[in-house]
């Protein structure tokens, strides 16, 4: 245990014969449970986990390939049934430092509902890495702010996180994404349920491995989760749950800024010569009403955002 809290390490890997064996054995002593989910592995990521000889583990192998999101769900699900309180992603390819855990952990036993890793937290941590690949973070850090509304947070693909068991059991597990969007859809997920997260700063540790991720069918994929998550959120937490002023200021906000875009577009095209003064501001005042309402909602939105922690501390375990 960890400051007398159950602690469960969930492990997704497809292919991971070479690295499954390292995070097994740097496993820290005060994680009590090791479940790993073999995701359909072509190789032997199965039979080196059982070659690690561990107590702890727990090994699940998929008999068809689920992605990184669906492997995790089955980890949770199966450390949950072991009895743990939070449960911490690590990567079956050795690339998460187990000697940042406690860092990790300790917000969340102090109250937060949901941890996750930057790596981005100083300035030293883009050298050496092409502009192309910061720009990319960049943008999208904040498209997955927008969309999850968690305006504090940056490194939206670390999957380096600790969760309360308790937040689990809240949350719609077999609808979260499944593939590599599931970072994202999570945290949109989360935000709904109005769980208080944190950045954790920790460096991840690069080494031989090769990513398979083809950017030509991840970038579309991210784009149309993010687009289709920020309006499932408005719609839940701003319109069903509490309709709210952020709605309203969106609804109308939007309805404003298209319609002084049409009648824009109208006017020039019914003009002849140059449009008269009453007609652009026929355009301009709707189409400025409408920023100014956007800008206004989305002041509140990031002022609504849960990052602060509950008054509620996970309690230590006692022996009966």
């Amino acid at each position: 245990m960890y400051r007398g809290v159950r602690i469960a390490a969930v492990v997704p890997a497809y292919k991971e014969e070479l690295h499954i064996g390292t995070v097994i054995q740097t496993m820290p002593a005060f994680v009590d449970d090791i479940v790993i989910v073999d995701d359909c592995s072509p190789d032997d990521t199965s039979g080196a986990a059982r070659r690690a000889d561990d107590g702890r583990v727990t090994l699940i192998r998929h008999e068809v390939n689920q992605g990184v999101g669906g492997a995790i769900m089955t980890a949770h699900r199966a450390a949950m049934e072991l009895g743990s309180e939070i449960n911490v992603v690590m990567a079956g390819d050795a690339q998460m430092d187990p000697d940042y855990l406690p860092q990790l952990l300790d917000p969340v036993i102090d109250g937060y509902g949901f941890a996750k890793a930057n790596r981005f937290f100083s300035g030293e941590s883009f050298a050496g890495m092409p502009g192309y690949r910061i720009f990319g973070n960049i943008v999208l850090s904040f498209m997955t702010k927008l969309a999850s509304g968690y305006w504090h947070i940056f490194d939206p693909q670390n999957g380096y996180t600790a969760i309360r068991t308790e937040v689990l059991r809240r949350l719609p597990m077999n609808k979260v994404a499944q593939r590599y969007s599931f970072e994202n859809d999570l945290l949109i997920h989360l935000n709904i349920l109005d769980v208080p997260i944190c950045d954790v700063p920790i460096p991840a540790v690069y080494g031989a491995e090769v990513s398979s991720i083809k950017l030509s069918r991840v970038i579309p994929e991210l784009v149309s989760l993010l687009f289709g998550g920020f309006w499932r959120r408005v719609w839940w937490k701003y319109m069903v749950w509490s309709f709210s002023a952020v709605a309203l200021l969106l609804i109308f906000g939007l309805a404003l800024l298209v319609g002084g875009i049409a009648i824009g577009i109208w006017v020039i095209l019914a003009s002849v010569g140059s449009p008269t003064a009453g007609s652009v501001m026929l355009a301009a005042v709707p189409f400025m009403l409408g920023v100014q309402m956007l800008l206004m909602s989305l002041q509140l939105d990031i002022q609504g955002s849960p990052n602060s922690p509950t008054l509620h501390k996970l309690q230590p375990q006692t022996a009966n």
